[in-house]
């Protein structure tokens, strides 16, 4: 009987148990209290009422009925001009938020291609003045410098015929004659010692021809072509190889009197005819000079 006690006092609840039920009750309770009164708006403060104080108008006054107040007078505006204009709805503003984009100029472009081609003109043209200018001035210091030759020449001329003359009496001292410079007779063995003639050849425009090749002796020296009214002394420098052949010639050397196109010519095409002895132990291009000068008739 007495295990059968002990299992009937199981089934009844603790006293904790009780305490946790209890208390989850009241904070229930709590809670909705909560809920309903303490979160409920309170209603709002009666309004309160003052005293209405008359300031009036001035510091002093008399009586018991506050005066009207003075009539408002009607401002009038002036009257309208009649040739006024009156906008009316029909007619709205115009308004405009953007600016004005600036005004694009449009371009010919035919006038332009022509100013382009007259500016190219006058640059080809300031081109051509230039290019003449330095010309004429080219032009200018050769014609100084051929008068300047002509001269130097002409002084020799006279000095050497005062030479000359001077050198016909006999005991004279003079080792030599001569416009080529250097020592010796210049000229040749067959002339005249009273000619002013030197070298080989005579006739019409070919009188004086003379040659400066050291050491090599001349087989052939031909006379210039020539049938034409001019004068002046053209100096071409020549080129000879061993065999004694004129390989290259340059007219206008250093002695010239003369730029004249037909001579310069003429005595080229002798020069290049020429020929001389052969020397094998000469250099393979050895340089010289021939004297060719045109007198007129």
């Amino acid at each position: 009987m007495q295990p059968h006690l002990n299992n009937d006092l199981h089934k009844f609840p603790s006293e904790k148990g009780k305490g946790i039920v209890g208390t989850t009750i009241i904070h229930l309770v709590l809670l909705v209290l909560l809920v309903f009164v303490g979160f409920s708006v309170p209603p709002p403060l009666e309004k309160e009422e003052g005293i209405l104080v008359n300031f009036g108008t001035d510091e002093t006054g008399l009586g018991m009925i506050e005066p009207s107040p003075p009539a408002i007078q009607e401002e009038t505006s002036p009257p309208l001009p009649s040739d006024a204009v009156i906008k009316t709805d029909e007619d709205p503003l115009l308004t405009q938020n953007t600016e004005e984009a600036p005004e694009v100029k449009k371009v010919d472009p035919e006038a332009e291609k022509k100013k382009l081609e007259k500016i190219e003109a006058d640059k080809k043209i300031q081109e051509q003045l230039e290019t003449e200018k330095i010309l004429k001035e080219q032009k200018e210091i050769e014609r100084k410098r051929i008068e300047a030759e002509q001269q130097r020449q002409a002084d020799i001329m006279n000095r050497t015929k005062n030479a000359l003359a001077n050198s016909k009496n006999a005991g004279t001292n003079s080792a030599g004659e001569g416009v080529a410079g250097g020592p010796g007779n210049q000229g040749v063995t067959s002339g005249s010692v009273d000619s002013k003639v030197r070298g080989e050849g005579s006739g019409l425009g070919d009188k004086g021809i003379s040659y400066d090749l050291q050491g090599r002796g001349v087989l052939e020296l031909p006379l210039p072509e020539y049938d034409y009214q001019g004068e002046g002394i053209v100096v071409v420098e020549v080129s000879v190889d061993k065999w004694g052949k004129v390989i290259r010639a340059v007219t206008g050397f250093k002695g010239s009197t003369t730029y004249d196109e037909y001579l310069l010519k003429v005595a080229k095409d002798a020069a290049m005819k020429a020929s001389f002895e052969v020397k094998s132990d000469a250099p393979a291009v050895q340089k010289g000079t021939i004297k060719y000068t045109f007198i007129l008739k």
